[in-house]
């Protein structure tokens, strides 16, 4: 059987030089006779930004994980309290369980005292094959992989109380009055940074927005902004799809007086005006960009020239002239 043989120095230096070329994964993958998967997984262990990889510092991360994982662990050098966890695990004991029991049996003996992540750590990491199997089936969730357990991980639960897209009264549909918009984020690399987006859907005139977090509360902070400075007359609905950056989509509403609209789940085409402006956004800022280094000014810039260009659905009118004219006959 063929073992997994770690990447070289050359096969780092190799990498940099065609992502600088703009190849993909899939390409260097094949270049250097590797999985794609291991092109990936090594780019994204460095860097986000494809173009900051650097082969040298790449190199030298790898070995020192290499190294850090081959230190003996604690419940290998303790041999009374490697029994005491394996043997406890057997009886369907939970690693939090036993490591408070630890402390319970030996108050003063810290070399009998564990945390229970260093317990599923031993479990997940440090053993391998048939060990790390059969240590998992003692397990109460036999997960194959380790799960998150810090403050980044949030659980994802149903919108509470929204009302259906189905319920959109029929100018929404038809685009005859302006002031029904649709809105969206656009997610930066490993999930970190975002902006959101929302579109007019008559006049087309889009509004990208700086986002300092992707929570519910900033999102609809941000977006509450953006809304406020426009007309009253311009403010009556928003489509969104459901994510959980519009949880609180009641005081959004209280704040802006704008109903919220809430499209079908795995249903970007009921927002197709919002899902078409994305995809123009990106030309912009392609994916793998890191939106926390873009500036506010740079995302009003690229709004700008979005607004400011012809579009064939408005008989070749820029969106900022459709929407200029409306604020007139509205007033």
């Amino acid at each position: 059987m063929k073992t997994y043989q770690r990447l070289t120095l050359i096969e780092r230096e190799e990498i940099s030089r065609y992502l600088i070329l703009n190849y993909s994964c899939r390409q260097i993958a094949i270049i250097l006779n590797r999985s794609t998967s291991t092109i990936t997984r090594e780019i994204q262990s460095c860097q986000t930004n494809r173009l900051k990889y650097r082969a040298v510092s790449a190199h030298r991360r790898s070995k020192q994980i290499a190294l850090k994982s081959c230190k003996q662990h604690k419940l290998d050098k303790n041999k009374p309290l490697n029994e005491f966890v394996v043997n406890h695990l057997h009886l369907r004991w939970s690693p939090e369980q036993i490591a408070k029991r630890l402390k319970l049996l030996y108050p003063n003996d810290m070399e009998m005292h564990v945390s229970h992540e260093t317990i599923y750590a031993y479990i997940y990491i440090h053993s391998r094959g048939i060990l790390k199997r059969r240590m998992i089936k003692q397990l109460r969730q036999k997960h194959i992989n380790r799960r998150k357990r810090n403050k980044e991980r949030q659980k994802s639960y149903p919108i509470q109380d929204y009302i259906s897209i189905d319920e959109r009264p029929a100018e929404v549909q038809n685009r005859t009055i302006a002031g029904h918009w649709e809105g969206d984020l656009i997610i930066g690399p490993m999930h970190r940074s975002a902006i959101g987006t929302l579109v007019e859907r008559k006049t087309r005139l889009t509004l990208i927005v700086k986002l300092l977090k992707k929570d519910s509360d900033s999102v609809c902070e941000a977006f509450a902004k953006e809304f406020n400075a426009l007309p009253d007359k311009l403010k009556k609905s928003l489509t969104y799809d459901q994510g959980q950056e519009m949880a609180h989509h009641k005081k959004f509403t209280e704040n802006t007086q704008i109903k919220v609209y809430f499209a079908h789940p795995h249903s970007p085409w009921k927002r197709g005006t919002n899902e078409n402006t994305n995809m123009l956004i990106r030309d912009f800022l392609p994916k793998g960009t890191d939106f926390t280094k873009i500036t506010k000014r740079k995302l009003k810039s690229i709004q700008d020239m979005l607004n400011d260009r012809p579009r064939k659905i408005l008989d070749w009118h820029t969106p900022q002239e459709v929407f200029t004219k409306t604020i007139a006959l509205e007033s």
